[in-house]
């Protein structure tokens, strides 16, 4: 009756939050647009440049070759471009840039001022795929590559370096705010996933606590009362004008009414205390990659084949990671995450590392920041049940780490 009730309890407190958790873990609604503007400026230059490479007096050789790269540079440019869930991983674009470097520089020094357009899309991609302190740098080279190439003589253009600088700057502009606002759209629908994983969470905690400080209280309530009528209708007792069948009547609706009241109790201990499988550290990080790989953060995690944890320690883990993962989320510019789980002899030890500094307090030194105040209950938890919690920058990253005993 304690699992009938408890799986109860589960499938209707938790089910409607998580079907609506698993409407929304689609692609975010401007992704779509975002990815259509990026197919129509990209196919729309493109064929363009192609327009003017086909009419120019070039030999047919020349101008066939100049036509198959063209055909190959959406490949390319998209590849680069596109918004998550459809975002390639960090190092494939990498890849992606450099033959985009190469198809844009080699042919311009043949078609001069026809290819002249695609410099603006490579400084897009250099300054959506580089970090932000060497992109714009990088990006305003390639804008100013140009003009430069064209004073020197190397490409042929009637176009001014002003007019060639500026035709870069504005498509170069242009590719990275679609690609950019389609990264935030994507971000904002990852943390509202994870805002409503965690209210989910806050609920089912406050309904076990209402379980078992109203009904528990109230069921032990009626069990003790129940156990004091049937000591005072005791054996000893007859001859208190209640005897025959209407006080053994009586005398069975109370033992029943005890039993019920206590497996009624049972119930409520078995709700109010969660079962094994809503400690699952592998379902919880399972979800934490798959929402920061929809918020276009690449994941990379590492965890040992088995992890034995009892439940205050699993709970605590998970707590630690979805804050954690909340914070890449919503106050860094994190492009790359790490998470890693290891089990050190009876400790068991959880880091999330990445990219984007959120927080500048070390909690080492500072038990009582101004900022950060999940990064504190979460080192409260962790502390109360005999572990150690650090939260950090460690040169370009911010690491969150947990060890917790094992059990």
């Amino acid at each position: 009756m304690a699992r009938t009730a408890n799986e109860a309890w589960n499938a209707t407190s938790g089910g409607h939050m998580r079907r609506k958790a698993r409407r929304g873990t689609g692609a975010p609604q401007g992704a779509g647009v975002a990815v259509g503007a990026l197919v129509v400026l990209v196919l729309g230059s493109l064929a363009l440049v192609a327009l003017d490479v086909a009419a120019s007096p070039l030999n047919k050789r020349t101008v066939v070759a100049g036509l198959t790269v063209l055909v190959l540079m959406p490949a390319v440019m998209l590849g680069q471009y596109a918004p998550p869930p459809y975002r390639l991983p960090y190092r494939w674009r990498w890849g992606l840039l450099l033959v985009q470097a190469v198809l844009t520089y080699l042919p311009l020094l043949l078609f001069h001022y026809r290819w002249l357009g695609l410099l603006g899309f490579l400084a897009g991609a250099v300054l959506l795929t580089l970090p932000p302190n060497a992109s714009v740098p990088i990006a305003l080279a390639v804008g100013a590559s140009g003009p430069v190439l064209a004073a020197t003589g190397l490409i042929v253009t009637n176009r001014s370096p002003v007019n060639v600088l500026l035709g870069t700057a504005v498509t170069a502009s242009t590719v990275f705010a679609v690609a950019h606002l389609a990264l935030l759209s994507a971000r904002l629908h990852s943390s509202r996933e994870h805002a409503a994983h965690l209210a989910e969470q806050r609920e089912r905690a406050r309904m076990r606590q209402d379980l078992h400080d109203l009904v528990g209280s109230s069921l032990a309530a009626i069990v003790v009362q129940g156990e004091t009528a049937l000591r005072e209708k005791g054996p000893g007792r007859e001859g208190t004008g209640h005897e025959g069948a209407g006080g053994e009547g009586t005398r069975a609706a109370l033992v029943d009414m005890l039993g019920l009241a206590r497996r009624l109790q049972d119930d409520v201990r078995a709700i109010s205390s969660p079962g094994p499988g809503d400690f699952s550290l592998a379902d919880e990080l399972a979800r934490a990659q798959r929402v920061l790989t929809a918020s276009g953060t690449a994941v990379r995690t590492a965890l040992p084949p088995r992890v034995e944890t009892g439940p205050a320690t699993a709970e605590c883990l998970r707590a630690v990671l979805r804050e954690a993962v909340g914070n890449v989320l919503q106050h860094s510019r994190a492009s790359r995450c790490e998470i890693e789980l290891r089990a050190d002899g009876s400790d068991v030890r959880l880091t999330v590392r990445n990219d984007g500094v959120a927080v500048t307090t070390d909690f080492r030194t500072d038990p009582a920041p101004r900022r950060g105040k999940g990064l504190t209950g979460m080192r409260s938890r962790t502390l109360a049940l005999g572990g150690t919690f650090h939260a950090a920058p460690e040169g370009p990253s911010f690491t969150v780490t947990a060890v917790l005993p094992a059990r």
